[in-house]
């Protein structure tokens, strides 16, 4: 019996250069999906550093790399893709990601025109709204990590 298997990934929840003081949070609409949106993430390649495929996919997915890492989730967490995205994502079933909380450098300056465009709009918005714009198949991950930064005092 074949083992499901998850993609490595890493996400982020990137907070503006305003952090502590304001905690507004960075939030993309996806460009290939009807109102939905998402914190930036992607696949680690092989033999990549988990470090290394964040600030990768961050210059990727937002045009920078000048953030500080703030904080981790401490372990690995997963998600099962919806039917219709788990048919082009063969064969993983969902992703196992790592998750990290990141603030802006006041030097970053977001494009999300990059190489290959995956968002169309981007804005700041305070956590609860976050959650509210979020893909239905994503809330559960959204509300550990956040619910687990809140905890930590970090949002």
């Amino acid at each position: 019996m074949k083992k499901d298997l998850y993609r490595p990934n890493v996400a982020m929840i990137i907070v503006s250069n305003n952090y502590p003081l304001k905690k507004e949070i960075f939030i993309a609409q996806r460009n290939d999906l009807t109102d939905v949106w998402q914190f930036p993430q992607g696949g680690i390649d092989e033999g990549e550093e988990v470090h290394e495929a964040l600030f990768r996919e961050l210059e990727e997915e937002i045009g920078t790399d000048e953030v500080k890492i703030v904080a981790e989730y401490p372990e690995w967490i997963t998600y099962d893709f919806p039917s219709k995205i788990a048919v082009k994502m063969k064969p993983y079933k969902g992703q196992k990601q790592k998750y990290f909380l990141v603030k802006l450098k006041k030097s970053a300056k977001i494009d999300i025109n990059t190489a290959h465009p995956e968002f169309s709009d981007y804005k700041f918005v305070g956590v609860d709204e976050a959650l509210g714009l979020s893909a239905s198949f994503k809330q559960v991950v959204y509300k550990t990590v956040i619910g687990h930064f809140k905890n930590e005092g970090y949002l």
